[in-house]
């Protein structure tokens, strides 16, 4: 990196740190005048040199009409201040949310705002982690949605969130910062390419009642609506009633997928191949139970099983910064 790339960013950070807010805050958040900045934009500037030309002239010449223009058009400039700081003067940021996806993937990162209604409020944008989006507001509320990169597994720190607008004349450009508390988690990235799914060696390999099944479990009495073909005619006859043949499907085993059995590939190797195999077997409707050096998840399936063992893969230490045994 370049020296003047480094500089640039440190000065960024002293002027932001001087803004309000100075510390993470909970939301939701309401944008009061005492957060709200404005300074002329490129056009801005050239907007008043030209009015300094206008009046210059207008004075040296004595031409009150060209004076009075210029006078006129300074007025529109500086009621075009007072019309940006009220577009984001009394907005709210109800929450910043994003559902978790992989490492290298861009997660998708949605800011909720609301105002009141009675004020149009339009060219609002939101940049955040270096992207930006148009937050458009229908009915007094509205959702910008932003598609951040991420690099890196664990938590993903949104950091200042900009919300600014250039509107009505792009004279001037107003601006407020949120700072949201809580951070965004990102998966780790599953191995691209896999061995299939460990064996089962959990405790469920029991069979269940099913009438499809192959193997018959027991006989039982006619009930009512059973079918013809599950009727058991030798022992209905020797029995002297009718018996249908109850059938049986086996489970399949619960999956163990154990981050000490994968002792022989790196930290981050094992993470990803876990990632992997939670992804397969929730694809594939299996119970499996995740073991990691500092607890063990499950049994269980499900989207809700599938996040608490991502969540606990991703927020695992780097390699080499705990003290967890790696036999």
């Amino acid at each position: 990196m370049s020296t003047t790339a480094g500089v640039k960013p440190g000065w960024r950070q002293r002027i932001e740190s001087l803004a309000r807010p100075r510390h993470r805050e909970s939301l939701p958040v309401a944008l009061d005048r005492h957060r709200v900045y404005i300074l002329p934009t490129a056009f801005g500037w050239f907007f008043l040199l030209l009015l300094l030309a206008m009046l210059a002239g207008a004075l040296n010449y004595n031409n009150n009409p060209a004076l009075l223009l210029a006078m006129l058009l300074a007025g529109t400039a500086n009621t075009s201040l007072f019309a940006a700081h009220l577009q984001l003067s009394g907005l709210q940021v109800l929450a910043i949310d994003a559902e978790p996806v992989a490492a290298g993937k861009p997660l998708v990162v949605d800011v909720h705002a609301r105002a009141q209604p009675g004020r149009s409020r339009r060219g609002l944008r939101v940049e955040c982690l270096g992207t930006t989006a148009v937050l458009t507001l229908d009915n007094g509320a509205g959702t910008a949605t932003l598609q951040v990169p991420t690099t890196r597994r664990g938590w993903l720190d949104a950091g200042r969130v900009r919300i600014s607008t250039a509107r009505p004349l792009g004279l001037a450009r107003a601006w407020a910062w949120v700072w949201p508390a809580s951070p965004l988690l990102v998966y780790p990235a599953p191995e691209v390419h896999g061995p299939p799914l460990p064996d089962g060696g959990g405790d469920n390999g029991r069979a269940r009642l099913h009438p499809a099944g192959d193997d018959v479990h027991h006989l039982r009495a006619y009930r009512r609506g059973d079918a013809r073909r599950a009727i058991a005619w030798k022992p209905s006859a020797r029995h002297g009633t009718l018996l249908v043949r109850e059938y049986e499907q086996p489970l399949g085993a619960d999956l163990v997928l154990d981050w000490h059995a994968l002792h022989a590939l790196a930290w981050e190797d094992r993470i990803q191949r876990l990632a992997r195999w939670v992804d397969q077997a929730e694809r594939e409707g299996r119970r499996w139970t995740l073991r990691l050096p500092t607890q063990a998840l499950g049994p269980a399936r499900g989207a809700d099983h599938r996040h608490a063992c991502l969540r606990a893969l991703a927020l695992l230490p780097e390699a080499g910064g705990s003290d967890v045994g790696t036999r």
